[in-house]
């Protein structure tokens, strides 16, 4: 084993995660599914930061990214003396010279030394680091034994890929009615094309995209019609005077007796998602509710005057 310094010298026992070919979801809720930690790899696009991440888990949480050749590793390693003997204050010039000498026995030799990188977020991510050799020198053209490949960059831009959540509008805004057509549409999404890229510089990179293909309607009783045959895309269908429904709901009961008086209305919005290299991830939904009181329309009959 290799003499490590600093927190790469750190050892624990750790696994990798189960084998999934979709990944698997760890987290609920708002987070991104990725913290680089001890990496190269550069985050970019659209897709980063937005509130809505899916908890995409990595098929393991760590990895070896290529490093440094030979030269440069070693005055690297040269350079860490005085944090060396920080941390281990014991220690002595020749544990220092053979910690040194792993590296510059590999001078002047064809190869790269990989290093360790990991998932902060996933619960097994630092166990599963700590667990890898610190440093390792890999001949040119080959990939040690748990060394990253594109298909784990691809799937690191998956799981930083986060979708935007959004506002649901009506029409009637306030209050519909028995057998009315309520107009359903989104808004405060931007982009419905979202792409995150992966790149491990001068190695190669990744890129994974969401668009926006579809919204779902839930009315909240059964006692409705959902019309979604032409949901603009995801978007929904704002009111315009003179258009039939072709995005909403048209319910058939009043919202009498309903929990605050009003359906629950749920919109959920389908994300298709693609890469390159191609995979077949799984669709990201995002859904947001409103609630919807509707009323019965009253109608009131007179009697004619019969005289006498």
């Amino acid at each position: 084993m290799l003499l490590g310094v600093g927190a790469l010298a750190l050892t624990a026992a750790g696994t990798a995660a189960a084998d999934d070919p979709k990944g698997q979801k760890y987290q609920d809720g708002r987070t991104v599914g990725i913290e680089l930690t001890h990496s190269q790899i550069i985050l970019s696009g659209n897709g980063i930061g937005g509130k809505r991440g899916d908890g995409f888990r990595l098929k393991r949480p760590c990895w070896y990214e290529p490093g440094p050749d030979a030269d440069q590793m070693l005055k690297e390693q040269e350079e860490v003396r005085p944090y060396f003997f920080k941390l281990q204050p014991n220690a002595s010039e020749d544990d220092f010279k053979k910690y040194i000498k792993q590296f510059s026995d590999q001078v002047g030799k064809k190869g790269r030394w990989w290093r360790p990188a990991y998932n902060n977020k996933d619960p097994k991510g630092m166990a599963c680091w700590t667990a890898l050799e610190p440093f390792v020198f890999v001949p040119p053209g080959e990939t040690p034994p748990g060394g990253i490949t594109r298909e784990e960059l691809r799937d690191i831009a998956r799981a930083a890929l986060t979708v935007p959540e959004f506002r649901i509008r009506t029409s009637p805004a306030v209050k519909s009615y028995v057998n009315l057509s309520t107009y359903v549409w989104l808004t405060g999404m931007g982009a419905t094309t979202r792409s995150v890229t992966a790149t491990l510089p001068e190695v190669a990179s990744a890129t994974v995209t969401a668009t926006l293909d579809d919204l779902k309607l839930d009315a909240g009783t059964t006692d409705a019609d959902r019309v979604t045959k032409n949901c603009g895309g995801g978007r929904g269908q704002v009111y315009a005077k003179g258009n039939p429904l072709r995005c909403g709901i048209i319910y058939h009961q009043a919202s009498d007796g309903q929990p605050g008086g009003a359906y629950e209305l749920t919109a959920t919005t389908v994300w298709g998602v693609t890469s390159d290299p191609q995979f077949d991830y799984e669709d990201i939904q995002v859904s947001a509710t409103r609630s919807v009181p509707v009323g019965e329309v009253q109608t009131t009959v007179r009697e004619s005057d019969s005289g006498s």
